[in-house]
């Protein structure tokens, strides 16, 4: 019989109280039933309780099976009891026969993913629908089988242990589990093996700690190793799972080897021209450790005088010894060094090697090798100071080099150019001496720094430069002034004895006591009854008022003359005149710097003034708008009557002559002709004469027609002399002569005859008649252009 109908059936019988069993006790009762029925007192019969034991079920089994049964006191095998399972699983993975309680499975259960389930059972009677048993809950169990491989944690495993370590110093632990159940046989019983890495390596089968098995491994022979750990579940033996895991270890290093150098003898050659701090040349002592086990440190011997022109350093990467030069050296004076070098480790363990053994020396030999020099300056700077005050010629300084060779070459110098953009100074080709070559400002140039050249004078034209430092000493030769363009104002109503102005100077000279500056006032007659200058014997004076009641009515500025005066040797000073305003303080005593009010203020007039002035320009500048407007209308009107202007031409008949009316000697003067007689002509710029009113073209037609009937007496000739007078003072294009007058017609009946020429170009002039009346009868014409002397008449 299998193992799994065994469990059912033993699981059936540990259920039910018993077949027979049941049985019994079903027909006890019944005859206790009975006995109670011919008593007097019925005695009940009590419910029991259901009592259930586990039921178990193992794992991953497909096959649908019973486990178990549930049966009730009351079921007599006539099925009217009707069983009812929930809870876990009820329905997916366990059914119940509702009429013999039986339970089965209805797939394979899985233990690691559930592994228990708690279910409820309930009996009820099938007729009344009630519940003959009261609702009891059980537990069926998933037994365990070995269906898991055991799994490593925390891969991948990473480990490192100095190298030379003793046997059994602790790698790693490498833990590994089992899914299966720990307290159900041997499923997740673990046992851990090395397949890979002896015999340098162990494990504890137990634990899983791996331990060292070889002495004195050595990094330097293999720095690295693959453990290859096994693990088994049931205990190792046949039928169970196993996996594997791969540990890394690792030697770190540790100082168990010394330096050592591969030569017992290094040569370098290094040119004699070498600058310090050139490298000559490198050496390497090579150790096989590495990080810090393998730095070391380089050293030259003392008691050897080769060791003070040469040095050697320690490159910190490669560890390699530097061989630089520290002094200059000299071909024609020492041509050969010979010196010891030294590698000994920065950190050394004694325990794998002794003291010695962690230091090697070599020998260096260098040799110098002969080459053409440049001149030597006897002086690496030179730095001369000269007062700016000297004069052209002056002898500043002077510099000198030499040709270290044996030929000893002659040398001329010079001044480089390209970096001397002042040309102040001047340099002797041949003996180094230098001279001012222009006057000097120490204001404009404290420093002059300048490049002297030495060239020999042979076809190599070898040179060598140094740097000169002048520097331009101060004399005092400028004057002090006021340190800004002070603005001061007074307040009305300040008191005397306040402060007004704090006034400051500044000088460019630079004494070397430094700066003093004295203040005061201009020497006068009268003590400034206004304000006085109040020296702070710290660089600083105020300006203080010596009386009060300044107002804007009584004078809106003060001109107040402040003298300044340096410390120098001579003593130079400068007299600064500040205007000082009355100002209408605010509230909070200041003065108002923008604005209309402040533009009252600097130009010294009230405010109301200045609003004055401002309406009266606006003023103007309207007007003048108007008159252009104006302007522009009547040209519009000339153009517009310009056709109409050409019906109003004079007859060709009629010639137009040039009057001049003098008066010298007061009325009844002789009349003379402008001499010579010259027709006019149209101005070239002159624009056809147009006229304006339609009255003047109807007084010029009336004139015209009645000409012969009218004299100089009569109105309409009057008024139509005064209209072309008119008309010529407003006309801005005639010409600016007041001797000039052009008429259209001059009229008859004057007593003296006839001024015009118009019948007197064909036939000659007649006699003189004698004037009856022998003053002319004159109508005085307003002059043009307000003109004084001579005035035009008729």
């Amino acid at each position: 019989m299998s193992m799994p109908s065994v469990l059912a059936m033993v699981t059936v019988f540990s259920m039910i109280p018993g077949g027979v069993m049941s049985d019994t006790r079903g027909t006890q009762g019944l005859e206790a039933q009975q006995i109670a029925q011919g008593s007097t007192h019925l005695h009940r019969r009590l419910k029991r309780g259901w009592i259930w034991k586990q039921l178990f079920v193992p794992e991953e089994d497909p096959t649908p099976r019973v486990i178990g049964q549930l049966k009730s006191d009351y079921d007599r095998g006539e099925f009217s009891i009707k069983y009812i399972l929930s809870g876990d699983g009820a329905g997916d993975a366990f059914e119940i026969d509702e009429y013999s309680g039986e339970i089965r499975t209805l797939k394979k259960l899985d233990r690691e993913e559930k592994a228990f389930y708690v279910l409820q059972a309930q009996a009820i009677n099938r007729r009344s629908n009630e519940p003959v048993e009261p609702q009891s809950e059980f537990i069926i169990t998933v037994q365990d089988i070995n269906d898991n491989v055991p799994q490593f944690q925390n891969e991948p495993y990473v480990s490192s242990i100095p190298e030379m370590c003793l046997i059994g110093t602790t790698v790693a632990q490498v833990t590994a589990t089992d899914a299966d159940d720990p307290m159900f046989g041997n499923n997740a019983k673990l046992i851990y093996s090395v397949l890979q890495g002896e015999p340098y390596f162990s494990v504890e089968p137990k634990t899983g700690i791996i331990v060292t098995s070889w002495p004195n491994m050595d990094r330097e022979a293999r720095e690295q190793y693959l453990v290859v750990v096994q693990v088994k579940d049931m205990l190792g033996l046949s039928g169970g799972y196993s996996s594997s895991t791969t540990v890394t270890v690792s030697l770190t290093d540790v100082n168990d080897n010394g330096p050592t150098f591969q030569h017992h003898l290094y040569t370098f050659a290094v040119p004699e021209n070498a600058a310090e701090g050139t490298t000559v040349g490198r050496v390497m002592a090579y150790d096989g450790d590495s990080g810090i086990n393998a730095k070391m440190t380089y050293s030259l011997e003392d008691d050897l005088e080769e060791s003070s022109t040469f040095i050697i350093k320690t490159d910190p990467v490669t560890q390699e010894g530097l061989i630089l030069l520290a002094k200059p050296l000299d071909y024609e004076t020492k041509r050969r060094f010979v010196m010891a070098a030294e590698a000994v480790n920065d950190h050394v363990d004694t325990r794998f090697l002794d003291l010695e053994e962690f230091r090697d020396r070599t020998t260096l030999k260098i040799i110098v090798e002969d080459v053409d020099e440049p001149p030597v300056f006897l002086s690496e700077v030179y730095e001369w100071k000269v007062p700016e005050n000297a004069a052209v010629g002056t002898v500043v300084g002077s510099v000198s080099a030499r040709d270290t060779d044996t030929v000893n070459n002659p040398i001329r110098y010079s001044i480089d150019k390209r970096r001397d953009n002042t040309k102040a100074f001047k340099i002797d080709p041949n003996n180094g001496t230098i001279i001012v070559a222009k006057a000097l400002d120490r204001e404009t140039t404290n420093w002059h720094n300048i490049t002297v050249e030495a060239k020999e004078t042979t076809q190599s034209h070898l040179s060598s430069s140094v740097v000169v430092f002048i520097k331009v000493l101060d004399i005092n030769d400028n004057v002090p002034r006021l340190a800004r363009d002070y603005q001061p104002y007074i307040c009305e109503g300040t008191q005397a004895g306040e402060l007004i102005q704090l006034l400051s100077a500044v000088d460019p000279d630079d004494p070397v006591e430094g700066h003093h500056f004295y203040f005061s006032m201009v020497p006068e007659k009268h003590i400034n009854p206004n304000f006085t200058i109040r020296d702070n014997q710290d660089n600083t004076a105020g300006i203080v008022a010596r009386r009060s009641s300044f107002t804007r009515k009584d004078r809106t500025q003060y001109l107040l003359p402040v003298v300044v005066t340096d410390s120098g040797s001579p003593a130079l000073s400068s007299t600064n005149t500040l205007t000082i305003s009355v100002c209408s303080c605010q509230p909070a005593g200041h003065c108002p710097t923008g604005g209309v009010e402040a533009l009252a203020l600097s130009m010294g007039v009230s405010l109301q003034t200045l609003l004055g002035i401002v309406v009266c320009f606006i003023t103007l500048i309207v007007l003048s708008i108007l008159m252009l407007v104006v302007r522009r209308h009547r040209r519009k009107q000339q153009e517009k009557l310009e056709v109409e202007g050409k019906e109003l031409e004079l007859p060709e008949t009629v010639s137009q002559k040039v009057l001049y009316y003098g008066e010298t000697g007061g009325v009844g003067a002789d009349l003379n002709f402008c001499q010579p007689a010259v027709p006019l002509r149209r101005h070239p710029r002159r624009r056809e004469r147009r006229l304006r009113r339609e009255d003047v073209r109807a007084s010029i037609r009336m004139s015209l027609r009645e000409s012969h009937l009218i004299g100089p007496d009569d109105d309409v000739f009057r008024q139509f002399i005064l209209d072309r007078l008119t008309e010529a003072d407003l006309d801005p294009y005639v010409p600016p002569f007041d001797c000039l007058r052009t008429y259209a017609y001059e009229g008859l009946g004057s007593p003296t005859g006839s001024l015009s020429s118009l019948d007197s170009s064909t036939t000659e002039l007649e006699p003189e008649q004698p004037i009856s009346n022998p003053r002319t009868y004159t109508v005085r014409l307003t002059p043009w252009y307000w003109g004084g002397e001579e005035d035009t008449i008729f």
